[in-house]
């Protein structure tokens, strides 16, 4: 489990493809402070393992089917990613409950400036449109944040500068593709629901 509170932003040192899998290697810093093999670190927003790791970098790879379901295949070397450390028992929960499991990518399709801060606006699969409240939670590439509006297939959220300096938000461009997992309280309660 996550918060969705990013602690850094990485930079990818390496990449080695392996059949249909990649294996990153990721820079960092704060989250590899205590980093043990078999770890899971959420980068951006996705649940990796570790399965290497250095004073400067971790390594993690990601399978075939997490490379279809999020945008993870896109990076390249250089490319800021979020980085987001596992919830420790008793820790406050600054955000929302993340999993770390993406189900959708969506794509950035405005940026608007608003006097100090910015609102982004995310176009998304109809699939997970029951999932999306406003002021409801959503984490996008990792960052728990909060929805601003929701019409049809577009939702926006309000980007503070502290936020914007500390995530690989200020690298979005329109275009951009972002992992999308929306509350994950919602999909229980629909589960519930349909079963009783």
């Amino acid at each position: 489990m996550f918060t969705g509170l990013i602690e850094e932003t990485g930079r990818i040192k390496a990449l080695e493809h392996e059949g249909s899998n990649i294996t990153f290697t990721i820079n960092a810093k704060r989250v590899i402070e205590d980093v043990k093999i078999g770890d899971s670190i959420a980068v951006n927003g996705v649940c990796l393992t570790v399965t290497a790791f250095d004073k400067e970098s971790f390594k993690v790879t990601a399978i075939a089917e997490t490379l279809g379901l999020t945008n993870l295949s896109s990076l390249a070397v250089g490319s800021a990613v979020n980085l987001e450390r596992c919830l420790a028992l008793g820790d406050r929960l600054g955000g929302h409950i993340v999993q770390g499991h993406i189900e959708a990518i969506g794509t950035v399709r405005e940026i608007a400036e608003r006097d100090g801060s910015y609102e982004y606006y995310i176009e998304f699969p109809e699939a997970i449109r029951r999932y999306i409240i406003h002021k409801g939670s959503i984490a996008l590439n990792g960052i728990s944040l909060t929805v601003a509006s929701v019409a049809a297939r577009v939702l926006s959220v309000a980007i503070i500068p502290e936020t914007l300096a500390k995530t690989n938000i200020k690298d979005w461009a329109v275009g951009t593709s972002v992992n999308i997992e929306t509350d994950m309280l919602a999909k229980y309660a629909e589960n519930m629901m349909q079963n009783v």
